[in-house]
């Protein structure tokens, strides 16, 4: 099944600069294989639901380990019975 997620990360306990944080996830989120948009308070990706879960922990663990005691991530997933698009979503824009 194919889905869409919103992903917000929030690195709260940064002990760098926060936007480096976030570009780096984003790069995971590029180099994932997956779909994706980058907006500008949250990155939209779609795909099959376990490749997407896989990715929101990746992005949890990586940004742990450098330099960031504390991350808040926001997700907001749309599921369906069916193959989910942004282009479904969009078309009428």
């Amino acid at each position: 099944m194919k889905i869409n997620a919103a992903i917000q990360l929030l690195p709260i306990g940064a002990k760098e600069n926060k936007y480096d944080l976030i570009d780096a996830a984003i790069g995971l989120i590029q180099t994932s294989g997956l779909n994706y948009k980058v907006c500008p308070f949250e990155t939209v990706v779609e795909g099959p639901s376990d490749k997407v879960y896989a990715l929101i922990q990746n992005i949890q663990e990586e940004t742990l380990k450098h330099n960031c005691s504390e991350l808040l991530i926001n997700i907001k997933i749309h599921a369906a019975i069916r193959d989910l698009s942004f282009l479904e979503k969009l078309e009428k824009y």
